[in-house]
Parts: C-alpha cells; sequence; structure tokens
C-alpha cells in the first residue's frame, strides 16, 4: 500500500507532475480539488464564493481525509490545504510527502499564463502578481518545509522535463520507502 501526498503552491506542477509520477509508479492519481468538484458537484472558485473560505477549508480537510484511505494512491493536494488544520501532520502520517519547489520568480511567471482560471489572481498582473506570490509564499513556507521530501522543481518548460521530474521523484521515492526518514536525509534535491 503506497500514498503520495505532493504539496506546493499554485502552479508549482503538483498535478502535471503528478500525472506522469503516478503513472511510473503505478499508482492512482488524484487531484483533490478536482475531487471535491466532483462530489460537491461546484468549482473550488464557487465553493469559496458561495460558502466561504472556512468552510471550504473543512470540506478539504474532509476530502482529503477521505482519499487518505485509498491504497496506491498519488494525491494532488490544493496549495492551501497543507497549511490548515492539521492536514500536514496528517499527511505526513497518512504517507509520503513531496513539496515542490518554486521561486517566486518562476511561479510568477507560470502563473501569469493562467492567472484568468485562477480567480484569486484575476487582475493582478507583473509585480503585484510577483509581490502577491511572494506573500503568499512566506506564510505557506512553514507549512511546505515538512514535507518528507522537499523537491525542487524549477526547471518545467517541456514534457521532457515533466519526465525527468518524475524519474527523478521516483528514484527518490523509492530511496525513501527502501531506507525509512531515518536513514536518509532526502530533504532537498
Amino acid at each position: 500500500m503506497k500514498r503520495i501526498f505532493l504539496i506546493g503552491y499554485m502552479g508549482a506542477g503538483k498535478t502535471t507532475v503528478g500525472k506522469v509520477l503516478s503513472r511510473q509508479l503505478g499508482l492512482s492519481f488524484i487531484d483533490l480539488d478536482h475531487y471535491i468538484e466532483g462530489r460537491y458537484h461546484r468549482t473550488v472558485g464557487q465553493l469559496f464564493a458561495e460558502r466561504g473560505e472556512e468552510a471550504f477549508r473543512d470540506i478539504e480537510r474532509r476530502m482529503l481525509r477521505e482519499v487518505a484511505t485509498f491504497e496506491d494512491v498519488l494525491v494532488s493536494t490544493g496549495g492551501g490545504a497543507p497549511c490548515f488544520f492539521d492536514n500536514m501532520e496528517f499527511m505526513n502520517e497518512a504517507g509520503q510527502t513531496v513539496y515542490l519547489k518554486v521561486s517566486v520568480d518562476e511561479l510568477a511567471k507560470r502563473l501569469e499564463l493562467c492567472k484568468s482560471t485562477r480567480p484569486v489572481l484575476k487582475g493582478r498582473t507583473g509585480d503585484e502578481l510577483k509581490a502577491f506570490v511572494a506573500e503568499s509564499l512566506e506564510k505557506r513556507e512553514p507549512f511546505y518545509s515538512k514535507a518528507a521530501i522537499v523537491f525542487k522543481a524549477e526547471e518545467m518548460m517541456t514534457d521532457q522535463d515533466v519526465h525527468e521530474i518524475s524519474q527523478e521523484l521516483a528514484t527518490r521515492l523509492s530511496l525513501w520507502t527502501d531506507k525509512g526518514r531515518e536513514l536518509i536525509s532526502p530533504r532537498s534535491y
């Protein structure tokens, strides 16, 4: 039985890498936001708007615990999921956690391209977007850094880059599983 949780800021590549990595490892793939949307028949944006952030975070917590009962699964969490309740501690106990770490500059560049699909980013451009990402990431970093593996996922321009990142992560996860957390320190790659 294997459970892997990919965490990181929006635009870090959790879903992109997660889909490839799950195939490489022979695991089912779940995007937690899509799972929530399927269960509630609403987009995450609609749930935020209709119920507020507090209610959404409670839904997210409950759905995280639900998918954590599945076996042989790789879960891509929403960017905020590790930062609420005891979600980060829960994921560390339920499986292996991987933080896809990306610099503020690179995140801002990636998010500039898809801000129309992310309501929290609408209307933010250039320096304003970069400042927003930097401030948000600073608040979330203490939670993200609790992951068992911190993996730098800066270079993700092509399908080949995604495949190489996934392959390297598969190797690191195998080492982590085979030797255990206490024997190696896969904190940063």
